[in-house]
């Protein structure tokens, strides 16, 4: 077995545990970290296959700007142990449901005539480099899921931005057109008060 080969396995394995770890821990920031590791992980397997742009890309974009966009609402939304434990066990069947559908899916998915398309011929890409043909390929064969993966990533941040926008009882808040409309005479109250001269 080759040098190549012991790294595969290497990395698929840290993969494989750092994405069960991710569903598995209950601990938010922990699951977090585990996800970093599966996407480096998840990069390194590409190094291998000489995927150096989707390389670099991932490590920049998701480790670098997505992951810290995840940390930041998982400290904004406080999530609490207890609270998490009470509703796991709530949202259970709901999840195995789910998980259930997802693999009916990839079946079908995978069983259907999509999956036998021929590759794009090698030779289109001959003098080029990676950049170019993935950009080649992103913007003109796969246009379209590229979109639809552009508009899930949208209903994601607003979906972040609803959660972190909570309202919280025991905050103080101030209310902007209450204060544009009070008149000084309503703030300051003006009294006059006898000398001390006068009281002599």
């Amino acid at each position: 077995m080759s040098f190549e080969a012991w790294l595969f396995y290497l990395f698929a394995f840290l993969l494989i545990g750092s994405a069960v770890g991710v569903v598995v821990v209950r601990n938010t920031v922990y699951a977090a970290l585990l996800l970093i590791l599966a996407f480096f992980n998840s990069a390194a397997l590409w190094l291998l296959l000489q995927a150096e742009f989707l390389s670099i890309t991932l490590v920049l974009v998701y480790v670098g700007a997505v992951m810290v966009l995840f940390l930041f609402i998982i400290m904004m939304l406080n999530l609490r142990g207890e609270t998490i434990k009470e509703s796991f066990g709530q949202y259970f069947p709901f999840s195995l449901a789910v998980l259930f559908l997802l693999i009916v899916e990839l079946i079908l998915m995978l069983q259907s005539s999509l999956f036998d398309k021929a590759a794009p011929d090698p030779e289109l890409f001959k003098n080029t480099d990676n950049t170019a043909a993935i950009g080649a390929l992103l913007y003109k064969d796969y246009l379209f899921p590229f979109e639809i993966a552009a508009v899930i990533l949208l209903v994601a941040i607003i979906a972040a931005i609803m959660l972190t926008l909570r309202r919280r009882e025991d905050v103080k808040v101030q209310d902007i057109d209450q204060q544009v409309q009070v008149q000084s005479k309503d703030r300051i109250r003006l009294i006059k008060l006898p000398s001390g001269r006068q009281n002599q």
